[in-house]
């Protein structure tokens, strides 16, 4: 079901997607909470700079 799924969104026109993950310390408790999304590999650096919500 996974390669379906995969070749799926293979196919769209979006091109070529980099999945970024970005650790945030909760100031509060302390605990570590994790952000995914999918770039593109030209804006990967532009969200990087960007401060975290």
């Amino acid at each position: 079901m996974a390669k379906k799924v995969m070749a799926t969104l293979s196919k769209g026109n979006q091109g070529r997607l980099t999945k970024l993950i970005q650790v945030k310390r909760s100031s509060k408790t302390g605990a570590y909470g994790f952000r995914s999304r999918m770039v593109s590999p030209e804006m990967v650096k532009e969200v990087l700079a960007r401060k975290t919500e």
